[in-house]
């Protein structure tokens, strides 16, 4: 698994991902700018990082926002306008969620732009059916149509090699089956989140991903994937922001 931790193929440059999986995403959006003029790929990484700080530490919209932009003016090709589209749509679900602005109906159109941009094979579209099913669960309240994105999602990111983005499918699915209350379900799902965020070395990830498989497992399990939790959140300097509620 190390020679995956490193591959630029899941987690892009080494160097910005071993930043960004650290929380350290000022740091990786700053190795990336000196090539954001040139290089679209690059200032679309710039922005996707600063965006997904946002997710992290609920604040930095403003820069997430200007680095988008030039993301946006870079574009050159329909896939790289259906990433940046993506990017778009994601910057604005997330402002909606945690009640910035409500931008809903900007997430929408942005994302269906990105599927218009996007060719079916392309790599970008199973992180783009992972963000529309987002908007499906959390703004639209549409389990049905939210798994079955998630499960789009979730087969396109292991046929491109995702492992990132797999970790995410698994935690999603994961939460819908606990929610529905298949327990056996939802503990494989986030067990197999888990491992492939440790796997990874996506330390601010881990912390979220231990606390989950914590609470659909018996007590004598839980407590001590709730300490380890505890124990990155603190190390991380409290990030995830919003998880610092279930950890009190």
């Amino acid at each position: 698994m190390a020679e995956t931790a490193l591959s630029e193929s899941v987690v892009g440059t080494p160097d910005v991902w071993r930043l960004r999986a650290r929380g350290c995403w000022a740091e990786a959006a700053a190795l990336l700018a000196p090539h954001c003029a040139d290089d679209p790929g690059a200032a679309r990484q710039r922005a996707e990082i600063l965006i997904e700080g946002c997710f992290y530490h609920l604040d930095g919209w403003a820069e997430a926002e200007d680095a988008l932009r030039v993301a946006e003016a870079m574009a050159g090709t329909d896939e790289e306008r259906g990433a940046a589209a993506s990017e778009r749509g994601y910057l604005a679900y997330g402002a909606t969620l945690h009640h910035v602005r409500d931008r809903a109906d900007e997430a929408r159109s942005a994302f269906g732009r990105s599927a218009a941009l996007l060719s079916p094979s392309s790599p970008g579209r199973p992180l783009l059916d992972f963000r529309r099913g987002l908007v499906a669960e959390h703004i639209a309240a549409n389990p049905a149509a939210a798994r079955a994105a998630y499960r789009r999602a979730h087969a396109g990111a292991v046929a491109h090699g995702n492992t990132f983005l797999t970790s995410f499918t698994w935690r999603h699915l994961a939460g819908l089956a606990a929610a529905d209350g298949d327990i056996a379900e939802a503990r494989h799902g986030f067990a197999e989140s888990l491992r492939l965020r440790v796997a990874l070395g996506h330390l601010v990830g881990t912390a979220p991903a231990l606390l989950s498989l914590a609470e659909v497992s018996p007590d004598d399990e839980a407590a001590p994937l709730r300490a380890e939790a505890t124990r990155l959140f603190t190390l991380l300097g409290a990030i995830p922001t919003w998880l610092a509620p279930s950890l009190r």
